[in-house]
């Protein structure tokens, strides 16, 4: 049964539809700073719930799967090889940003972006090689994450010179990273076993992990916001990963 679902001709194009899911959720957020202008605080309260989104997937949907076909050791490599990926992209944005001149603020938050969605494209691509329903499940909760981001990235952006035609064309083209690394992850795995699906998870969830807590916390973190505030953002956003897990799963 799962070898014909793998198999269905319109399979790939669902893959691609997951991954627009993130993409939207960043040039939502974009678009909304466009439109109005929160406090900062509240931004960062917001992508506090982002971060429990994040630990929702990994506790409840990533780490159940992965135990049930991973050896440990190789859950510990691909767990640290999803680390230096995630260190590598965070680098890699760095260096293009800092060959941008004058503009390298502005062109750090787009290449900030595509690094971002380059993950997100990588974990509904490899979730999706295992399950459609947990590509699905994980291009959805980025999708709900990434508006906070998305609202970070242009309020920052609001700062520039940059007009609405260059913003938009900007974010379009750093979109297609989602739609490239989804087919991509989702085309390297489709055919593999069930253990190899469990390491390639495993390899998502040190993506993920590195990123809420070395990017996410910290972007949210610099606004101050109150710890009341955060603390029950990030429970909010755990709570409703685990209560939306649990509708799917009925």
């Amino acid at each position: 049964m799962r070898q014909l679902e793998m198999n269905d001709p319109y399979t790939f194009l669902k893959i691609l539809g997951y991954a627009a899911l993130p993409a939207a959720g960043n040039l939502l957020g974009i678009l909304l700073a466009r439109l109005i202008a929160l406090p900062r605080w509240i931004i960062g309260v917001l992508l506090h719930s982002s971060a429990g989104v994040a630990m929702g997937l990994i506790a409840l949907e990533l780490m159940p799967r992965i135990q049930e076909t991973t050896p440990l050791v190789e859950l510990v490599f691909a767990i640290f090889a999803g680390a230096a990926l995630s260190l590598l992209l965070f680098y890699a944005a760095r260096y293009l940003a800092g060959r941008t001149g004058g503009r390298a603020g502005t062109w750090m938050v787009f290449a900030a972006l595509g690094a971002d969605l380059t993950t997100d494209g990588l974990m509904t691509g490899a979730g999706s090689a295992a399950s459609l329903k947990l590509g699905a499940l994980l291009a959805g909760a980025q999708l709900v994450a990434n508006i906070p981001g998305g609202f970070a990235a242009g309020s920052n952006l609001r700062r520039t010179d940059l007009g609405a035609r260059s913003l938009w064309a900007a974010g379009g083209t750093v979109s297609l990273c989602a739609f490239v690394s989804a087919g991509l992850g989702y085309l390297i795995l489709r055919d593999a076993d069930d253990q190899m699906r469990g390491a390639s998870l495993a390899l998502v969830t040190g993506l993920l992990l590195v990123a809420t807590l070395e990017d996410l916390v910290p972007e949210g973190d610099a606004p101050k916001p109150p710890r009341w505030g955060s603390t029950l953002a990030i429970a909010v956003g755990f709570c409703a990963l685990a209560g939306v897990t649990a509708l799917s799963s009925q």
